[in-house]
């Protein structure tokens, strides 16, 4: 058994913006039951004392959080590399000053879309798309590292080459394209966001050409929709093999995405330790290795690369979680993958809420 290297924590589901494919749970927690400031510390300090390094400080918006400068100095005491995944919405100079002094090591913000009206109408929230121009100003001025994350889809793919000149005048070292990727809000909104195969393949030259002329001056990360997929990605690098994440509720999770699968029970910070969760918990031992795996996986020669890809997907296509991933070609339920890619093209969203 591997240790976990990074641990996600939803601080918060509490967010401005109301993005149409938003990754968060479509029962949101109410902010009555979010973790206090020192249950956090102590999952952090669990968290180093079993081997992760780092911690990605998430939502929601994180800053939505009066405490997030405590828990960023938490998990800086706890030994922790320190990364503020944000919309930057909520952000400030004294905010960022106090963030920094707190321990805070690396910012990642996210954008919607390369112009202020498409950013607008996918976030749901006037005024975010200037308001994220500053924050990337003040991450800049303060000198921490920037990466920014543009959540691409069927319809803002055709902005990619705006929104990687965008990352190169607002300061940032790294870009993270990351196709839309169809859990909780995302898979609400699945006909209105998932790519063609001809803006799929158009966005990956793109992103090539973006690496060569840049090479040196930015990082390209470029996430693909399994949807077009004929082998399904080792997603989260196997199921509770190197990542855990712990939700605002406090439940311990092998993936951000897990609690879209329907009848698993997740242990809980306030009941058991990360320790136990990791080691001993029926969620997270369910789909650990190979061994719980059916035909055509059992066997299968790229087991042990793909780890039978993503359990979400699969329940989320076949209401199995234990089913071979239909972004396999060899997987019986692929016909289900084919027809959702057939029937999409609407431009309607349903944006996410709150309450």
């Amino acid at each position: 058994m591997n240790a976990p290297l990074a641990l996600l924590a939803e601080l918060t589901h509490r967010c401005p913006l109301r993005c149409p494919y938003c990754s968060n749970p479509v029962e949101l927690t109410r902010a009555s039951e979010e973790l206090a400031t020192g249950e956090w510390a102590r999952v952090f300090r669990e968290a180093a004392e079993i081997g992760c390094l780092q911690v990605h400080l998430s939502g929601g918006e994180p800053t939505a959080r009066r405490d997030i400068v405590e828990i960023t100095a938490a998990a800086r005491a706890a030994g922790l590399y320190t990364n503020l995944i944000t919309a930057g919405v909520l952000l400030d100079a004294a905010l960022v000053a106090r963030l920094q002094a707190a321990g805070l090591d690396h910012v990642q913000l996210s954008v919607q879309d390369a112009d202020a009206a498409g950013a607008e109408r996918i976030g749901g929230m006037r005024g975010a798309h200037a308001r994220k121009e500053a924050a990337a100003r003040l991450v800049r001025d303060a000198g921490l590292p920037l990466t920014l994350n543009a959540v691409v889809h069927r319809q803002n793919l055709h902005s990619l080459p705006r929104l990687v000149e965008i990352a190169l005048e607002w300061g940032a070292a790294r870009l993270e394209v990351a196709h839309v990727q169809y859990y909780g809000w995302a898979l609400a909104n699945r006909d209105a966001l998932l790519p063609t195969r001809a803006q799929l393949d158009e966005a990956t030259r793109t992103v090539q050409a973006a690496r060569d002329a840049h090479r040196g001056r930015l990082v390209i990360d470029y996430v693909v929709p399994d949807y077009h997929a004929a082998r399904p990605k080792a997603c989260m690098g196997g199921w509770g093999n190197r990542f855990l994440a712990v939700a605002p509720s406090g439940r311990i999770l092998p993936c951000h995405a897990a609690e879209s699968i329907a009848g698993m029970a997740f242990p809980n910070v306030r009941e058991t330790s990360l320790r136990a969760a990791w080691e001993d918990s029926d969620a997270f031992n369910r789909f650990r290795g190979t061994g719980w795996m059916r035909e055509p996986c059992r066997g299968c020669e790229h087991a042990e690369r793909d780890w039978g890809g993503c359990r979400c997907q699969a329940f989320a296509l076949t209401g199995d979680a234990a089913a071979t991933d239909p972004a396999c070609a060899l997987s019986p339920d692929r016909a289900l993958l084919l027809a959702a890619v057939a029937e999409a093209g609407t431009t309607e969203f349903r944006y996410r809420e709150f309450g």
